[in-house]
């Protein structure tokens, strides 16, 4: 099925945070590969059977899968030991994903299923920018080259035409340390390796207006006459603001840690330097992976429930807030504590 954009729903559901197709996964159960895993609200792993407009999301709890299904053996059928490992997993991005099943030893129908579609490829153009340009200057010594993804940098590369880049591709396949044959392969690795770094940027941009306008609400709760006497209501709005204030000082710390280690990284390319820099991105993938779908999530959650500045009055925000925007928030910071330390990577 695809959307009015022509992206197909499948598509969708895997360029996304939160959300896991089991049907990339071994499970045997016909129902359970049509069905998908998600975060819900409360940032937990759900078995999400049915989704529609109108009529809600069918969610099952993990541990009611057995009883749903009639499975005889219970716990130790194939299926509910993969989904039990599933579970526990910060986030359902791709990037992550391919950590995380690898470490957990669990196979995928399709390596496809772990790579971007070509529509949030193209979307993220953009945000490629900064990281092709410096290959181009590299290699055709700069100009206006319509480069618009790193597929149109390896149909360049397979065919130069140019004595010029001819030399040029010899000169960095030796800084490489590799045959110049091997230059496409090298190329896929650090166009795979900073588009990931560009998807989370961009998720972060994504979600930073509603976050901006959450935080506004916090301000205009606890300066409320009625509510500012619900005590609970006021720690728990110091206790939201705080922590997404540091999630959000924490995630852009580890993005400035990307620009510093990849401005100069063609200045002086080698093949030590690149998996340098590879090795400390992707160490930070589940981490930034982790936190970003959380607070995807909930921001999401909230922009549904108030679509704009002007929708929901204090009290109802206040509400949604202790009975929602609570629950799980503690998770998050948890996921950030497990990461690589930025002073170790600076």
């Amino acid at each position: 099925m695809d959307d009015e954009d022509g992206i197909s729903l499948l598509d969708k559901e895997r360029d996304a945070l939160h959300i896991l197709p089991l049907c990339m996964l071994p499970f045997k159960t016909t129902a359970l590969r049509r069905a998908r895993l998600i975060k819900n609200t409360n940032l937990k792993s759900v078995v999400e059977l049915f989704a529609a407009e109108g009529s809600g999301s069918g969610q099952l709890d993990v541990r009611e899968v057995s009883k749903q299904f009639d499975w005889p053996d219970g716990h130790s059928n194939p299926d509910m030991v993969l989904l039990r490992k599933l579970e526990p997993l910060p986030s359902f991005d791709v990037y992550s994903l391919r950590i995380l099943l690898r470490q957990h030893g669990i196979a995928v129908d399709s390596q496809e299923s772990l790579k971007l579609s070509e529509a949030k490829t193209r979307e993220l153009s953009e945000y490629m920018t900064e990281f092709t340009h410096p290959l181009i200057k590299q290699v055709y010594g700069g100009g206006d080259m319509d480069i618009s993804s790193f597929d149109d940098i390896l149909a360049l590369l397979r065919d130069p035409d140019i004595q010029k880049v001819r030399e040029k591709l010899g000169q960095l396949a030796e800084k490489l340390g590799i045959n110049m044959m091997d230059i496409p392969s090298f190329l896929e690795d650090y166009g795979d390796i900073f588009l990931s770094f560009a998807y989370y940027r961009q998720c972060l941009t994504e979600i930073e207006p509603v976050i901006d306008e959450f935080l506004d609400s916090m301000s205009e709760i606890r300066n409320n006459f009625q509510l500012k006497q619900d005590q609970n209501l006021m720690n728990t709005c110091k206790m939201l603001e705080r922590t997404v204030n540091e999630l959000m000082v924490e995630v852009s710390g580890r993005f400035e840690n990307f620009d510093r280690s990849t401005n100069d990284l063609w200045s002086d390319i080698s093949a030590e330097r690149f998996q340098m820099v590879k090795k400390m991105i992707e160490s930070y993938h589940v981490t930034i992976g982790g936190v970003l779908c959380a607070l995807t999530v909930k921001v999401d959650a909230w922009h549904h429930m108030f679509p704009s500045r002007d929708s929901g009055g204090p009290v109802k925000r206040g509400e949604f807030i202790l009975n929602t925007m609570k629950q799980g928030i503690g998770n998050i910071q948890k996921i950030e504590n497990t990461g690589p330390l930025l002073a170790s990577r600076s």
